[in-house]
């Protein structure tokens, strides 16, 4: 079975064709350069760059991957969630092509794609790890600019959100304090870099809910207490030591509570595997303590493949293809778009 899968949730214009579980070509356009002027991402304009990338974009992967659009079997695109004016692109766009093309259409799960990215292996051809199974149920990590979640993977296409932000997400948080310390936007992979060089140690910030029974997170408070500490520390920078010690130091802190939740959620959900996809999940300190806590508990981790870890669509088309094996009846060509649409 060969599909045609397109992203378009939030900045990045993303087409994918996946034929039995295996991808062919995927091709990632970026927006990056064109919201870092407002320090973030416009809806709008994010909306008008996937109407002017789209057509390319799968005119690429559809070349690269050598498939003509009769060959295609199935069409898939991002349902939700994400920003609305953005999700409206790809999903209508992808209906049109199903519709002319007379083949069903699926409607994705944005964070349900995200379970599947650890198991797919770029090195190995772009195929799902054969024994993926043989690791269910496992705690899934999933942390992005816009999300937070952990989630008991019961068995494939079945899960339960245990937890999630109530309200800045992870990425949201390094991205709202570098923005404070004049770092470029994204400011996350600045801060990871700078990190390398700074003291963890050097600024003590709070680690909201750490010791909070429940799986949700809250990183707001984390945000205030360094917008409070610039305000009190204005010199702080100018000097570029201490820039680096600041960003490890906020790092850390989100750091520590991602890490401590998953695996506290691990052991009182009795797996035996940790799972972690999104952006942030590019995060290098992110990648080790969550190694290093791993295999202190006797877990094994799974970690999406950093070019899988950002918006894409090579995961929406892998899940799209499960979906249509087990039989699940395909999407309407009439649906709408699910801004909001929440994990089951």
């Amino acid at each position: 079975m060969t599909l045609l899968a397109i992203e378009t949730s939030c900045d990045e214009t993303s087409a994918a064709v996946v034929r039995d579980g295996c991808i062919l070509s995927n091709t990632v356009s970026s927006q990056v350069a064109l919201h870092a002027e407002y320090g973030g991402v416009v809806p709008e304009l994010a909306a008008r760059e996937h109407l002017k990338n789209l057509l390319p974009v799968v005119r690429r992967v559809l070349g690269d991957a050598k498939v003509t659009p009769d060959q295609l079997d199935a069409v898939a695109a991002t349902q939700g969630p994400g920003l609305a004016t953005a999700l409206l692109v790809g999903l209508k766009a992808a209906q049109a092509v199903a519709f002319a093309l007379r083949k069903p259409f699926i409607g994705i799960n944005h964070h349900e794609a995200h379970l599947f990215s650890p198991w797919i292996g770029v090195r190995g051809g772009g195929a799902l790890a054969a024994n993926f199974s043989d690791f269910q149920p496992n705690v899934s990590l999933i942390v992005s600019g816009g999300h937070t979640l952990l989630v008991l993977v019961q068995t494939e296409l079945k899960h339960r959100v245990l937890g999630s932000t109530i309200d800045d997400a992870a990425g949201e948080c390094f991205d709202k304090t570098g923005k404070m310390m004049g770092l470029a936007y994204p400011a996350g992979p600045v801060i990871d870099r700078l990190a390398e060089q700074g003291n963890p140690k050097a600024f003590d910030f709070p680690r909201p809910l750490l010791h909070d029974a429940s799986d949700d997170f809250s990183f707001s408070g984390l945000k205030t207490s360094v917008r409070y500490f610039l305000r009190d520390n204005p010199a702080l920078l100018d000097d570029p030591q201490q820039i680096r010690d600041l960003c490890a130091s906020v790092q850390t802190a989100i750091v520590e509570v991602l890490v401590a939740k998953t695996i506290r959620a691990a052991r009182r959900n009795g797996v035996r595997c940790v799972t972690a996809s999104g952006g942030v999940t590019c995060n290098r300190a992110l990648r080790q303590e969550l190694a290093l806590a791993c295999k202190k508990n006797g877990f094994a981790l799974h970690l999406a493949e950093k070019s899988l870890c950002t918006d894409n669509a090579a995961m929406i088309g892998i899940l799209a293809g499960r979906k249509l094996a087990q039989n699940i009846p395909a999407t309407g060509l009439d649906e709408d778009i699910k801004p909001g649409w929440e994990l089951a």
